[in-house]
């Protein structure tokens, strides 16, 4: 066919044989189609059938031709629009192109997983990992959501591989504390799930997994996260906390959580679906608030303070207590309640009395111990315990106290039972046993002790890999040392000498003997290097006792302000310029490089405890605020324990000893039950050489000189005979 056009017409005609097929006319510049043209009676039939086909098109060419579009749009679209389709189409056939890539998951149903009674069901799953890790160190946490009554119960974990130790514990609890069993356990079926799914299968518990990438069938718990989450955000903003609480603030959501009515379970709160009874709604405190703590039976003299402002962070699942968090030291702890106010403003005063943490033994076998963790945040009520009837505040001055049974742990939902007004007990002098105020006792059984917190320093590193403390310390060194950069990892060669190093343990203590911190320091075995290679003269900046004395006394002279500072991994502050390489520190081998050693860019040197000083108060905390912008500090405030020794400051200027030095040295070499004498060395006594024999330790007479000499910088009197012994 051939189309000609002319200015007032165009013309469709039949190529072979000249006729014209359709007419039309030039409508202002546009040449228009006819609406009703007819091919003349001379159109053969082929020339109808071209006509046919380009009127009537098939629902599937619609279909590819429109982008395809779903079914009721492609109808719409021919309805609407009087498109020329097949008659004898009425649908469009499958398209295998909209199958593969419109692919989608259909809705999911009600489930219809149905639970009689607790812990028949039970979904697990662990969130994480947190983009800033938690004060105690954890990075993930794991819950259990029981499908019976929503009761949920969380473990903050440092690793994900520790999720089959807290289940075997969590059983444990369950059997011993409901008296029932696990029947049934559902989990994504992510990796950390795969090992317990092992310990699942060896104890008799069927576990259920859902499919690949489809959460909706561990829904419960997926949902349990985004509320326990939300409710944590929402208490750290309240409170204006910073985000590394996060552990603190989750364990809280997930106990009040447990308290709060659902929809769920016809208004009733989890809690009462598990134990059958209302909880405790008036012992809620607001969390961040301001608390104080009272410390007057803890003190060591009547002029310190009886109490240290705290910040409430939780509740105890040990104690009936509350959780405070001190504001100075960041350390968290117990604290039972005394006379709350009645009215609770946004930030109250609440006074609670602080328990300090006592070192327990290990429990027997087969009963649930403590986690690793430093905060117990599984929220479970305690079973019925016998409580003692407090004596009334405005006799006794005291708290109300309850008995803590070994059977059954108090618990914050304890409510103590009140005393009748009618008969109330007797005015009597209250005791620290009235109080349940008890020194701690030491108890010296070998086998209990073996597991229990350590208490003396580890001269090697299998034994200090045997305990968390320890295990934590080297963890926060190791830490500390690659954020500063202390080292890059390199190939080893033959070229270069590579030192060794060690970890030196040492447990730093309060005046009163009591622990404040492990502290794990990583040492280079200087002794490896070759004079005139590796160096040419060696220098230690350590002050001198002399120095000490003599800032002391220009202190006291003067009456000048004395602070103490506390510089987190000062040594590290200091570049080095030569080439000195080490071996990658004993237990933090990097998998990935088993045989690089390491090439120090920073020195092992300088003092963290330094002291300012000077005569104006506001010119101190000046000076202070200055470090404090440039390293990471802690004003530890006026002297009192500096490199062993111990200050007690008085009007009369400041009295140094080193008693717990002296201790510490008596039953290192098993002294301490020598008899006394009035002189520091026998005049009748007359030095010999040795006779002979090699002594068992070489090093050891060298020691104990040497710390004699370290004890004459408080005691004088012995400076004689320490330098005869040397």
């Amino acid at each position: 066919m051939s189309v000609e056009f002319f200015p007032d017409y165009f013309l469709v005609k039949d190529l072979t044989t000249g006729a014209s097929l359709v007419r039309g006319q030039n409508k202002g510049n546009l040449y228009v189609w006819p609406q009703s043209s007819r091919p003349s009676h001379s159109v053969s039939g082929a020339h109808q059938f071209f006509m046919s086909s380009q009127h009537n098109v098939s629902s599937r060419s619609w279909h590819s031709r429109l982008g395809h579009p779903s079914q009721p749009i492609l109808q719409r679209l021919i309805s609407s629009h009087c498109l020329p389709v097949t008659k004898s189409e009425t649908s469009v056939s499958l398209c295998s192109a909209c199958l593969c890539n419109k692919s989608h998951k259909l809705p999911f149903g009600i489930s219809t997983l149905i639970s009689n009674k607790p812990f028949e069901i039970l979904f697990t799953d662990v969130w994480g990992p947190a983009h800033i890790q938690s004060f105690d160190k954890n990075k993930y946490y794991v819950i259990f959501v029981d499908y019976f009554s929503k009761y949920t119960w969380l473990y903050p974990l440092k690793n994900k591989s520790d999720v089959p130790t807290v289940f075997r514990r969590f059983k444990l609890l369950v059997e011993n504390f409901f008296n029932t069993r696990i029947k049934t356990v559902y989990s994504d079926g992510s990796g950390e799930t795969q090992s317990l799914g092992l310990d699942l299968q060896n104890l008799g518990i069927q576990h259920l997994k859902s499919p690949p990438h489809t959460p909706e069938h561990v829904g419960t718990a997926e949902c349990k996260h985004r509320h326990v989450v939300e409710t944590a955000l929402t208490l750290l903003h309240h409170a204006s906390m910073p985000p590394k609480y996060w552990s603190l603030a989750f364990s809280t959501a997930v106990y009040l959580i447990n308290r709060m009515p659902t929809k769920v379970l016809g208004y009733h709160s989890p809690y009462f679906r598990l134990f059958g009874k209302e909880p405790n709604y008036r012992k809620l405190r607001i969390f961040g608030c301001l608390c104080y703590t009272w410390l007057r039976p803890y003190t060591s003299h009547k002029l310190q303070p009886r109490s240290r402002p705290c910040v409430f962070v939780g509740y105890s699942t040990e104690h009936s207590a509350y959780l405070c968090l001190d504001r100075s030291t960041g350390k968290s702890g117990t604290a039972y309640l005394n006379d709350p106010p009645q009215v609770e403003h946004s930030l109250p005063d609440i006074i609670l009395i602080h328990v300090p943490p006592v070192p327990t033994l290990p429990l027997p076998p087969g009963v649930l111990s403590p986690l690793s963790t430093p905060l117990q945040v599984a929220h479970l009520p305690p079973p019925k315990a016998v409580l003692l009837p407090p004596a009334p505040l405005s006799h006794t001055g005291r708290p109300p106290h309850a008995s803590h049974s070994a059977e059954a742990p108090a618990q914050p939902e304890s409510a103590l039972p009140p005393v009748s007004p009618a008969s109330p007990p007797p005015n009597v002098i209250q005791t620290r046993s009235r109080n349940q105020i008890f020194k701690p006792k030491a108890i010296f059984d070998l086998h209990a002790t073996t597991h229990a917190a350590p208490l003396t320093e580890p001269t090697s590193l299998i034994q200090a890999q045997k305990f968390m403390e320890w295990r934590n310390a080297m963890s926060a060194e190791c830490d500390a040392l690659v954020s500063n950069g202390t080292w890059t990892l390199v190939p080893s060669h033959s070229s270069q000498n590579v030192v060794g190093c060690k970890w030196i343990f040492r447990i730093k203590r309060h005046l009163d003997g009591s622990v404040a911190r492990y502290k794990a320091r990583l040492v280079a075995k200087g002794f490896h290097q070759r004079p005139s290679i590796d160096f040419i003269e060696t220098f230690n900046p350590i002050v001198k006792p002399v120095t000490v004395r003599l800032i002391l006394t220009l202190a006291v002279t003067n009456g000048w302000h004395l602070r103490q500072l506390d510089v987190n991994n000062a040594f590290l502050q200091g570049s080095l310029s030569d080439d000195v390489y080490m071996t990658q520190p004993p237990g933090f081998v990097d998998s990935t490089k088993p045989h690089h050693v390491c090439k120090l860019q920073k020195r092992f040197m300088a003092s963290d405890r330094p002291l300012a000083l000077g005569s104006s108060e506001s010119q101190v905390g000046d000076f202070i605020a200055v470090l404090a912008f440039r390293f990471s500090l802690k004003d530890l405030g006026q002297l009192s324990f500096f490199l062993g020794v111990e200050a007690v400051n008085s009007t009369s200027g400041i009295f140094l000893s080193q008693q717990k030095y002296i201790r510490d040295l008596l039953a290192r070499t098993n002294m301490l039950e020598a008899n006394t004498v009035s002189t520091p060395i026998s005049l009748a006594d007359t030095l010999k050489l040795a006779d002979g024999s090699t002594p068992t330790d070489v090093t050891q007479y060298r020691q104990v000189v040497g710390s004699l000499q370290y004890l004459s910088l408080t005691s004088s009197d012995v400076s004689f005979a320490v330098n005869k012994l040397s």
